[in-house]
């Protein structure tokens, strides 16, 4: 066991105000199994690089280990993944590769393929192998689940319970309930680290949150009692003090040392009352400061005129030689949540795609109405730069519409102003999800729409899908929200 220490971080990218962290400090242990959460934009893969040195900052970040980062970064993917492997760790053992390859489910023929023939999860699980293997090193895992199907995390999760010594970011709250003992938390204002899983974190939040709450209501209702209570009693004074200069009803002269000693104290007493209500204050402002902001999210899909809306008949999807998926058929009708699962290749994207009118080679019946108006959300945001304005414009939908959505997904006002390029891989798919929510369409269609996407932004979503329940077909690997969401599955 070693420790890593955190000491006064701070860090701000060149040319930026706002410091991402500030005066940072806590500490690790390096036998942990860590998940890493925050809201979109906060600064988790910032930190991870920050740990391998890639950018400067003031403060110490000391450890007696050295950090290994996921996903390694290839000089080229061509190569055969032997030679990949042998390019994240020349050292290795073949013995001890295929031992971890085994406990991943991974045939040892994958390692003489070129790298870029297998697939994503594939090379996932060759990158995590090679990677456990070295000595010595804490391990950095940055949202590895992005690119596995429902049955690889299942597998790779298993895996990590297993390991120790890494850092997990992952916004899958299954995922790190399985392999995670500690969980690291960005917040608003700092960071902070907790024994237990994901589970255990959320109710130990929501349990904090919900006293801040009570307590600083109570708080407010203290301030407003006794800074009434401190005007009565100024007010009282005041006019304690102006009866020295006047007389009795009787007419006899007024003991003006009795009065002024009267007035004093009343004084005193709005003086207290006022020192109460600044310690008040001050303890009210220690409140509410990491209670995360997730406000109500809604959808108005338009009213189609049948109830049937898409009929697929014995679709076969194929492309070249290659056949993804055979013989599909199913039928989307008003108020169903449809969950399309199958492992990754089965064709859930390409039938997507068919049904939105993408140019997609089939055989079988596709049959929707003309009239039908569709909103898709796809897996890809790479094409995504320029302001949000014009973007909004350019997609036809409301700006303010847009742009109120996405402040509700925790976008900042200043974040607004910044070109969509810039923004984090969580923060871009929020865009495509608020575009969505923007649009008028009998149908919504999105394609793995939680990927990067934070947890609680994730939780924002399952609330606006269970309360205004759309028409919905979806591809989405958060077994969690699948559960909670879909009304039927479909599985290729």
């Amino acid at each position: 066991m070693s420790l890593i220490n955190v000491t006064n971080l701070t860090f701000a990218y060149d040319g930026s105000y706002d410091n991402i962290f500030e005066h940072v400090s806590f500490q690790l242990d390096t036998d942990w199994k860590l998940g890493f959460t925050g809201r979109n934009g906060r600064g988790k893969t910032t930190f991870l690089q920050l740990l391998l040195g890639k950018y400067e900052y003031s403060g110490t970040i000391s450890a007696n280990v050295s950090f290994e980062y996921f996903p390694f970064q290839l000089k080229d993917k061509s190569m055969m993944t032997l030679d990949v492997v042998e390019d994240i760790y020349p050292e290795y053992l073949y013995w001890q590769l295929a031992r971890e390859l085994n406990l991943l489910k991974v045939s040892e023929d994958v390692l003489y393929r070129p790298f870029d023939s297998l697939s994503q999860g594939e090379q996932t699980k060759v990158m995590l192998a090679a990677l456990f293997l070295k000595d010595n090193q804490f391990l950095l895992i940055d949202e590895p689940t992005n690119h596995l199907d429902l049955h690889a995390r299942k597998i790779v999760s298993e895996y990590l319970r297993n390991k120790s010594g890494f850092i997990l970011v992952s916004h899958d709250r299954s995922f790190l309930d399985h392999c995670a003992d500690h969980i690291l938390s960005i917040n608003k204002t700092n960071i902070e680290i907790q024994k237990g899983n994901f589970s255990a974190w959320w109710e130990n939040k929501r349990r904090q949150d919900q006293f801040e709450l009570a307590s600083n209501e109570k708080l407010m209702k203290d301030i407003k009692r006794l800074s009434d209570s401190a005007k009565r009693t100024g007010g009282w004074s005041h006019e304690v003090e102006k009866s020295k200069n006047g007389t009795r009803n009787s007419g006899s002269k007024v003991d003006k040392g009795y009065i002024g000693h009267k007035a004093a104290k009343m004084m005193k007493r709005s003086k207290n009352l006022e020192q109460r209500q600044q310690s008040a204050i001050q303890e009210k402002s220690k409140l509410l400061k990491n209670i995360e902001n997730a406000e109500r999210l809604q959808i108005h899909q338009l009213d189609f005129h049948k109830n049937e809306l898409v009929e697929l008949e014995n679709v076969t999807i194929a492309y070249g030689s290659t056949t993804v998926c055979t013989d599909v058929s199913f039928t989307i009708e008003k108020g169903d949540r449809i969950a399309l699962y199958g492992k990754n290749g089965s064709g859930k994207s390409s039938l997507l795609k068919l049904i939105c009118g993408e140019n997609i080679s089939y055989t079988g019946l596709c049959r929707k109405d003309p009239q039908l108006k569709i909103s898709y959300v796809s897996q890809d945001t790479s094409d995504l730069s320029g302001n949000l304005s014009e973007y909004a414009f350019n997609q036809g939908i409301d700006e303010s519409l847009f742009k109120s959505i996405l402040r509700k997904l925790d976008f900042s006002r200043l974040q607004l102003e910044k070109d969509i390029s810039s923004f984090s891989a969580g923060q871009k798919k929020k865009v495509l999800i608020a575009k969505s929510l923007s649009e008028q369409a009998h149908l919504h269609i999105w394609d793995e729409p939680l990927n990067f996407v934070d947890v609680i932004s994730r939780m924002q979503i399952e609330d606006l899908l269970l309360e205004f329940e759309p028409t919905l077909l979806f591809v989405e690997h958060d077994s969690e929200f699948c559960t909670n969401i879909a009304t039927k599955v479909i599985d290729l």
